[in-house]
């Protein structure tokens, strides 16, 4: 079986668990393949808790759950160090950090304090505990739900940890042949814990590899420069994106080009993902009339194709 082949049976299996939404479970494995961390926004109940265990055991990774909640503590996160008498020593007790695959979930309900206690380890791929760094499994991939900001006890993200998150994808309700499937059908929990594992994470890192070796031509990154100058002109947004956004533009659209058999990466690459990878660091300014991603995709007919 080639990787495209497998990549297919990776996209097929996770669409029998999250039915109905084949765009989302395609931007959530882009999203792994370039290395990068996945925000999911949405109403409780629809399928993010499900996705996110469901693309840890496809991909043979191992999963760790933290339910976000208001008096959870940073060294709930990371782990402790305890006094055992037998060794007379303290022993470190790792926390669920040490996964590859972490879901944050509902990480808006922790305190800010809990919320930065995962920069470091998003960005750095290593945590600091009672002054000594440990290294977290790899690959090490974040996935956190949000909840919507008006729901009761939430705590907005600050824009510095939204940056953090290479995408950010929305579930949506499913249509009613979805829904209907979901009604008659095998309960999601029990069919995730029966999932096969179609790759293991030597090979995904192979994958991230290539992703990481796909060409972008000087025409192709001068047409990614025009989008990111357009968000800094001030006609669309408040602020614009800042060279990190630019470069999680690009990884996001090699992972893209990869997921369609190519080898090189075209604006259709950057047009499919650029909504999803830049509208959670941008603001419309406030005569839009449009959220974010509409925003996003106005500008985008907006700017020429090279």
């Amino acid at each position: 079986m080639n990787v495209h082949q497998k990549l297919k049976s990776l996209l097929d299996q996770l669409n029998t668990v999250l039915v109905g939404k084949p765009k989302q479970t395609h931007d959530c494995v882009a999203c792994l393949l370039a290395g990068g961390h996945l925000l999911i926004e949405d109403l409780p109940g629809v399928g993010k808790t499900t996705l996110a265990h469901a693309l840890a055991k496809t991909f043979g990774l191992q999963f760790s759950r933290v339910q976000f909640t208001a008096d959870l503590m940073p060294s709930d996160l990371s782990g402790v160090s305890v006094y055992e008498r037998t060794k007379e020593e303290f022993v470190f007790h790792p926390g669920p950090i040490f996964a590859q695959v972490l879901l944050a979930d509902e990480i808006n309900r922790a305190s800010p304090k809990t919320q930065s206690a995962l920069l470091e380890a998003m960005e750095e791929k290593q945590v600091t505990i009672e002054g000594e760094t440990r290294a977290l499994p790899s690959p090490f991939f974040v996935i956190a739900t949000q909840n919507p900001h008006d729901q009761v006890g939430t705590y907005a993200l600050p824009e510095s940890q939204l940056d953090r998150f290479l995408m950010r994808i929305s579930l949506g309700y499913p249509d009613r042949a979805a829904e209907r499937e979901l009604l008659t059908g095998q309960d999601r929990h029990e069919l995730v814990n029966t999932l096969p594992s179609l790759l293991d994470a030597a090979e995904l890192q192979t994958l991230q590899r290539q992703v990481l070796a796909i060409h972008a031509s000087a025409p192709l990154l001068d047409y990614v420069q025009d989008l990111i100058a357009v968000t800094r002109t001030g006609q669309w947004f408040t602020l614009g994106l800042s060279p990190r956004a630019g470069m999680a533009v690009l990884r996001a659209a090699r992972a893209q080009a990869f997921m369609s058999g190519r080898d090189y990466v075209a604006p259709d690459d950057v047009q499919a993902i650029l909504a999803q990878t830049v509208a959670h660091r941008l603001a419309p300014v406030s005569n839009a009339g449009r959220g974010a991603v509409e925003q996003v995709q106005a500008m985008i007919e907006a700017v020429p194709l090279p």
